[in-house]
């Protein structure tokens, strides 16, 4: 049996009698395998690499039937190839995102940058429904960036996610005791209010994070002057017209635009687009998301309330309303 296919368990249920007992077939995935090529579209022997960036960013693994490899240990496995096949002449990244966490985005952003040195290939950027905030600091990687009509880009800037719990408990009877080193180890936690000069301390953090984020779009977009980025960069979002009319954006087009930008940045007259998918993903053309279908794929979504949940602040480069 091919090794795609999904595995086939026998489950038997019983009711309350003999009389409504009976079986079932369940498919089950198979388990996650190192990614392989799969050819969407174009003919030639030269590729274009289409590489996803949806979803939101994190360093956290997907949770699944299997529990797959995170955001960026997917797109580490899919650069690495990449680096080692000649026939990738372009990359175009498929970008649809609102962010995520600080860190998740500057290391995908890093590993385009290394992969660009490495290959020294045209690396273009096509954001689709949205891509802001830590969608935008990865868009900013790329040689140009593209957007949709109907995109919704920017968001440049920093949000810290905590919770405070302190109300609550006080209701329900429940009181939370630190014993600490400092009084500044248990700042940001939950279940106290945070002081002012906690705060203060926060916020030097947000402006660190915030500064190396302006560093990040001066670097990919040359003809804006620092003083015009953060202007632009007080964490509103634009549509695409908008960013292209602020120099955020290059162009405005389609997926298929982006790749005929890249075959032409690359000097080529046909090539064959392509992505890495695992064993049991669908993809038959450019926009198919490179997830498996079924119900068991709704599991991969991350909720960004599980950034908060477990008490400890976020810092994230994300767009949340």
């Amino acid at each position: 049996m091919d090794r795609v296919r999904s595995f086939v368990a026998g489950v038997c249920i019983v009711g309350l009698s003999v009389l409504h007992s009976g079986c079932v077939n369940i498919q089950i995935p198979p388990p996650p395998t190192q990614l392989e090529e799969r050819q969407v579209s174009g003919t030639g022997k030269d590729k274009i690499l289409l590489v996803d960036v949806s979803g939101m960013i994190s360093s956290e693994d997907k949770a699944s039937f299997y529990t797959l490899p995170s955001m960026i240990a997917t797109i580490k496995e899919e650069l690495t190839r990449a680096s080692r096949d000649e026939s990738v002449k372009a990359l175009v990244l498929r970008i649809n995102t609102p962010g995520g966490t600080v860190t998740a985005s500057d290391i995908i952003h890093h590993e385009l940058k290394l992969f660009k040195a490495s290959r020294k290939i045209p690396v273009i950027a096509s954001i689709m429904d949205v891509g802001a905030s830590g969608g935008y600091y990865i868009a900013s990687s790329a040689d140009r960036i593209m957007a949709h009509p109907s995109t919704v880009t920017g968001s440049i800037g920093v949000i810290m996610l905590t919770v405070n719990t302190h109300g609550l408990l006080e209701k329900v009877g429940v009181e939370a005791t630190a014993i600490t080193s400092g009084p500044r180890k248990d700042m940001g936690s939950p279940f106290r209010a945070m002081t002012p000069e906690e705060r203060g301390i926060f916020q030097g953090l947000i402006d660190s994070f915030y500064q190396r984020f302006l560093t990040v779009v001066q670097e990919g977009r040359p003809n804006l002057q620092m003083e015009q980025i953060k202007k632009l960069a007080d964490g509103r979002i634009y549509t695409g017209d908008q960013a292209k009319a602020a120099g955020l954006v290059d162009e405005i087009g389609y997926l298929e635009d982006a790749i005929e930008a890249a075959k032409k940045k690359a000097g080529l007259t046909e090539a064959r687009v392509v992505t890495y998918h695992r064993p049991g993903d669908y993809s038959n053309n450019v926009y198919t998301k490179l997830m498996a279908p079924g119900p068991l794929s709704a599991l991969g979504n991350l909720d960004v309330m599980s950034f908060v949940r477990g008490g400890t602040p976020q810092f994230m480069y994300l767009w949340m309303p």
